[in-house]
């Protein structure tokens, strides 16, 4: 049995003792009396908070219950926020607003402030900026206006195709698609300009890159740009993710460079080293949102992504690195739609995190959280009535925040036809600030919105049908054995082809394109985010003169990086010795020479 079966063992054999520790309470008079005391304690010391217009609220909420059974029932199968198997939270408290000094409000407006009560310190915005567009210096431009407002920078990067295939700006074929879609990087110095201005070692900044195949080229460059404009000293206090999953790029997205061996073991050299170089930075967010785009159901992208959180949990402890200094450094990455599954699905993947890591890995407490990333789904948006995204991207930020997420970014409602413009993505942000600041939806109470008989009722099936897809992967002989055998892939192709025919049919109701249309085809005037050809020259030119300063540096550091590879090492000290003097285009043909490259599976 592989070790994703034994976490489908775990699981059951969890549910198992939750529901004998149900019917001790109910038996054992002692133990019963034991779980109400603490029961008891836990509520008298949730402090109160109060809402602007005064109204008392416990800063955590619990269900009414003092019946032992029912206690159990939630503090070993649901847990408390920040406790175990985390199905609340991964944390004790996210989202709240500084604790409020206790007011006490008269009849006659006057207010009188205890000066006992402290505040605490306000914590991290869980809201994430994305940009990516045209050269290093405009998607700079980009984060500095995104961030204008923010207590803390966290930005999240895209890169342009070239880039994300491991391609220079200057080979042939490409031009016209430099800095469309995401931001051009070809050398450290792009990576320099991309983030010019912001303090890259300070604990208010993080970074995360979406990028998986040349993802380790990519992050040795992030690391030599803060080098190079703040010291040696500055690599230990980066913060950050780089997304590097090479599972879903098989399983869905296809930007995958290298075979699928070499490719991971690229990434476990770049884990490896940042493991011990690097403790506050993430090297591998496991992704579930592409896979979601690509078309598989809300079940089959949690599923897929935990299994592949498994697949790369082994794969790194056979490494030899210790499970509780790789895991508290592993992260996650799920869309969020508005099919049912999405009230409950992160709040689900996050207790089989749990208790897989816990039963089966031997893991630690940090090593079992479940550390989420949320966007909203990209594939919800229409062009039809594309106003309407606005609303949908809403539910979903709603739905997001229930699941208790721990960072999340809302999709623009332009994405049907354009990178997003400043106008549309302003409003993308505000979504989430009108939501977590100026709602009182999260900010007072944590478990606001949870545990309604709902909620559960969509917990159960969601588990169920997550642990049926976990017992198929087994079957085929595990995760790597299921991806070459393309069933992955086949089942989000079925999924895909499912989802249109549903909405070609109506069965899947699209308000403004299948129903409630306004009974014209016309699409809006949307103006494109285009990359002018001098800007595309300029990237061109920069490459071209950066290649020729360091041509014969570059010679010796590619021959010595071959070596390197061919020898069996860990090539990532060397790949952040090539950066300095080599273009990401040069390096992935030096690797690609040495290891070969992709080829589809038929």
């Amino acid at each position: 049995m592989s070790k994703l079966g034994q976490v489908v063992e775990s699981v059951e054999t969890y549910n198992q003792f939750v529901l004998d520790q149900v019917k001790r309470a109910r038996s054992d008079e002692k133990f019963g009396r034991d779980l109400l005391g603490r029961w008891n304690d836990i509520k008298a010391k949730i402090p109160t908070t109060r809402a602007p217009t005064g109204l008392p609220l416990p800063r955590l909420a619990l269900p009414e219950i003092d019946e032992p059974g029912e206690i159990a029932r939630f503090l070993l199968g649901e847990g408390l926020p920040g406790e175990f198997p985390f199905l609340n939270g991964a944390y004790r408290e996210m989202y709240l607003e500084p604790v409020r000094e206790v007011e006490s409000f008269e009849k006659n407006g006057e207010t009188k402030k205890s000066k006992t009560d402290k505040k605490i310190p306000q914590a991290e915005e869980p809201t994430r900026l994305f940009s990516g567009l045209m050269l290093a210096e405009d998607t700079n431009e980009r984060f500095h206006y995104l961030t204008r407002h923010q207590r803390t920078h966290r930005l999240s990067t895209a890169f342009d195709g070239p880039t994300l295939y491991g391609i220079d700006s200057d080979a042939d074929g490409v031009f016209g698609k430099i800095g469309e879609g995401g931001v051009a990087i070809d050398t450290v110095e792009d990576m320099v300009r991309l983030y010019d201005g912001f303090d890259l070692g300070s604990a208010n900044f993080s970074a995360s890159m979406t990028i998986s195949g040349p993802a380790p080229i990519i992050m040795a460059m992030y690391i030599a740009a803060a080098k190079r404009r703040f010291g040696a000293s500055v690599v230990p206090k980066l913060r950050g993710t780089i997304q590097a999953d090479i599972f879903k790029e098989v399983q869905a997205q296809n930007e995958t460079i290298f075979p699928i061996e070499p490719s991971l073991r690229f990434l476990t050299d770049m884990v490896e080293f940042t493991t011990r170089e690097m403790p506050r930075w993430y090297p591998i967010s496991i992704s579930g949102y592409h896979i979601g785009e690509a078309g598989s159901t809300p079940v089959q992208q949690a599923a897929y992504t935990l299994s592949n959180g498994f697949a790369y949990a082994e794969m790194f402890a056979g490494r030899g690195i210790p499970v509780d200094q790789f895991g508290p450094r592993l992260s996650f990455f799920l869309d969020c739609g508005l099919d049912v599954e999405y009230i409950a699905l992160a709040r689900v993947s996050r207790r089989i995190w749990a208790i897989g890591m816990r039963e089966v890995f031997g893991a630690g407490a940090k090593a079992q959280l479940y550390k989420l990333h949320t966007q909203t789904s990209g594939r919800s948006l229409i062009a039809a009535e594309f106003k309407n995204n606005l609303t949908r991207t809403a539910a979903e930020l709603m739905l997001a925040y229930m699941n208790a997420t721990n960072s999340c970014h809302s999709n623009s409602a332009d994405e049907p036809f354009t990178t997003p413009s400043e106008e549309w993505i302003r409003l993308a942000a505000h979504g989430q600030a009108i939501l977590l600041e100026e709602s009182g939806i999260f900010k007072h109470t944590m478990n606001m919105l949870s545990g309604s008989p709902g909620m559960k009722a969509v917990e159960r099936a969601v588990e169920a049908a997550i642990l049926d897809e976990f017992r198929e992967i087994e079957r085929l002989g595990g995760v790597l054995a299921a991806v070459e055998d393309r069933y992955q892939r086949s089942q989000i192709q079925n999924a895909s082809h499912r989802y249109e025919q549903q909405i070609n049919d109506g069965v899947r109701p699209i308000i403004g394109l299948n129903r409630y249309r306004n009974g014209s085809d016309d699409m809006p005037e949307v103006k494109l985010a285009r990359t002018p050809r001098k800007k595309q020259q300029l990237q061109v030119d920069r490459l071209v003169k950066f290649k020729k300063k360091n041509a014969e540096k570059s010679k010796r550091a590619l021959d010595k990086l071959s070596a390197v590879v061919e020898s069996g090492k860990n090539c990532f000290p060397e790949l952040l010795e090539a950066v300095e003097v080599c273009s990401l285009g040069q390096i992935t043909g030096r690797l690609q020479e040495v290891v070969g490259r992709f080829r589809p599976m038929v």
